[in-house]
């Protein structure tokens, strides 16, 4: 398999970051989801959130790799019977879901680091403070981290819902490109 993406199907490293962004995003929103109902004493509840946070940390260079990536190698055309009001609804969720991914991760960070401490990723390394002080920060963010992650799930299944209908109602190779195979 090719590396990169061409004008009939997505390369390797398209595939592996978009399947492997999708399966941590729905993995942490479970996690997230879990972990928020532990009690005091459970032995999960320092450890569930210190894994949460370092695989955000770890998507956000993945994401950023990803959107580099989509420069350096542009995913491939449209399916020539998608029409303008499909292919700008196709452009619009993508950059949303891309914007909205960056945002929880961004609110993630600014939750975990209100009290001026830094974030241990993995016990590899720590990423530092830069923005704490906030008033309440820790709440607005979590507020707002919860309402993305929501709507990041949402557009992300509607995202899955789409491809299925291009498969199997349009009969188009927009699910099938992204599976690896050619168009």
């Amino acid at each position: 398999m090719q590396l990169r993406n061409s004008p009939s199907r997505y390369g390797a490293v398209s595939l592996f970051l978009h399947w492997g962004v999708a399966l941590a995003v729905f993995g942490m929103f479970a996690l997230g989801l879990w972990m928020v109902g532990l009690g005091y004493y459970d032995p999960w509840r320092k450890a569930a959130p210190d894994l949460h946070k370092s695989i955000g940390l770890v998507l956000f260079f993945f994401m950023l790799l990803r959107a580099i990536w989509r420069v350096v190698s542009p995913p491939p055309p449209p399916t020539p019977n998608q029409g303008k009001p499909t292919r700008v609804a196709a452009v619009a969720v993508h950059m949303f879901l891309y914007l909205d991914l960056f945002l929880v991760m961004i609110t993630g960070y600014l939750i975990s680091t209100a009290d001026g401490v830094g974030i241990s990723v993995f016990g590899w390394f720590q990423i530092p403070a830069a923005f704490s002080g906030i008033e309440n920060q820790a709440e607005r963010a979590g507020d707002i981290h919860l309402y993305l992650a929501w709507a990041l799930v949402v557009f992300s299944v509607l995202h899955g819902l789409a491809a299925l209908k291009h498969h199997f109602v349009d009969r188009d190779a927009t699910l099938v490109r992204m599976l690896g195979r050619r168009a």
